[in-house]
């Protein structure tokens, strides 16, 4: 067997997987749940599995797989989400409203997407297989995407039930009897380095082209805020010091009427497994990157650039991986080095998400993956308790608007080193 077939067969395996998880985590839904959408920014179950299956059809089978006729052709409309090369979209305040197709008729859809890229990653002698298999690909990562969507978006929904219904029955994280460890740094001492995906493996566009940045010397704090300090920041009277907020920040606040972190409801908080005690050992999220700013000023300290976060996340431990968790866990000891990369919450940067040095999207719709969206956003870094294994290196570049707090976003600060940079 030659190794481009072992490599066919390692992307079917992954194809699999992937679609596979994507069912297994609506297992816990009911129909009715399938259809939630609580706000604009979120998208119900059912669509994410409809989106995801629509990527497939769309950029592979229609372009590659000879004699394919989309299952529905007004599915081109339904489970667009922004492509405009493709064509109309309809309107994503709206998708809760889409009760046909059924959730029966989406497996369907599903299952006969699935063997027909199956049927079309078989032919080793097609002419276009390489684009195939690196469409392929970036549709596996894409649905990975969606399931950590997923995990946000339904837990925004159920939220809004005053019931208070779980995700699942699984116990939350407990508290240890053990006070939280001071804050401890890591110093970096900066020079020219480089930043941007190696080219090892895959990445997305956006993580590339890979360039030099000069940093200067500054340390990093080794493990996230957690919601014991962020209620010192609070207690402080931290949602009523516009000096410590931007402006915009600020405006915000008083016009969302913020008070506390998104899910916080008095000594308790809302997660995927329900209403439970509040953690003072847990890491702070569901916070915006304002709040995230204001509380960095308000501790003396700042927020890292994106480039600060990577250089000193390449020098860590690797990613490795680590199994989905409905909620992030406390740190271990700082003596571990920097702790919770990748498996707690992603971490707010200072940094506008724009293009890199040299940055150009793909030709066509597909282009419309990342490049259009680098305007008005902030970077975050590293990695959540809901995403995807896969996508934990120092090079992903995740990207919201600051207002956004849905998503399991927290923050690590970084201060100026204040060793002699000569």
């Amino acid at each position: 067997m030659n190794q481009a077939s072992v490599g066919s067969l390692d992307l079917v395996a992954r194809f699999r997987e992937v679609r596979q998880a994507s069912l297994s985590h609506c297992r816990s839904l009911s129909i009715e749940d399938h259809s939630l959408q609580a706000e604009a920014f979120t998208s119900p179950p059912k669509w994410h599995l409809a989106h995801t299956t629509w990527f497939f059809e769309t950029f592979v089978l229609v372009p590659f797989l000879n004699g394919y006729e989309p299952k529905n052709p007004r599915y081109e409309m339904l489970f667009n989400s922004y492509y405009n090369g493709i064509g109309e979209q309809f309107p994503r305040p709206k998708r809760a409203l889409l009760s046909r197709p059924s959730l029966e008729e989406i497996h369907h859809y599903r299952s006969t997407v699935e063997a027909a890229i199956l049927q079309l990653l078989a032919d080793d002698a097609h002419a276009a297989r390489e684009t195939i298999h690196a469409r392929v690909r970036l549709g596996i990562e894409h649905e990975c995407q969606h399931q950590e969507l997923f995990f946000t978006d339904i837990k925004y929904s159920l939220s809004i039930n005053p019931l208070s219904p779980a995700y699942s029955a699984a116990a939350a994280p407990t508290c240890s009897d053990d006070a939280t460890a001071p804050l401890a740094w890591s110093v970096v001492d900066g020079g020219l380095v480089s930043i941007g995906h190696d080219g090892a493996g895959f990445c997305f566009d956006n993580e590339q082209p890979r360039h030099p940045v000069y940093i200067a010397p500054f340390e990093l704090a080794r493990r996230l805020v957690t919601n014991g300090e962020y209620e010192q920041f609070i207690a402080d009277g931290g949602y009523q010091r516009p000096e410590l907020w931007l402006a915009d920040g600020w405006a915000t606040l008083q016009r969302e009427n913020w008070a506390a972190p998104l899910y916080w409801r008095g000594s308790e908080e809302y997660t995927l497994e329900g209403l439970v005690s509040r953690n003072p050992q847990v890491p702070v999220t569901h916070i915006s990157g304002y709040e995230a700013e204001a509380y960095a000023r308000w501790a003396g300290a700042r927020l890292p650039t994106e480039q600060e976060w990577e250089v000193a996340a390449s020098m860590a431990q690797p990613a490795g991986t680590h199994a989905v968790r409905l909620h992030p866990g406390p740190a271990g000891s700082a003596e571990q080095g920097l702790q919770q990369l990748y498996d707690a919450c992603w971490q707010w940067t200072r940094s506008a998400y724009v293009p890199y040095p040299g940055f150009s999207p793909a030709e066509g719709a597909i282009g419309e993956y990342n490049g259009k969206f680098m305007s008005n956003q902030w970077v975050l870094r590293g990695g959540s308790c809901v995403s995807s294994p896969g996508h934990l290196r120092p090079s992903y570049r995740n990207f919201f608007y600051p207002e956004d707090r849905w998503q399991f976003t927290g923050l690590r600060l970084a201060r100026d080193s204040a060793q002699d940079p000569s």
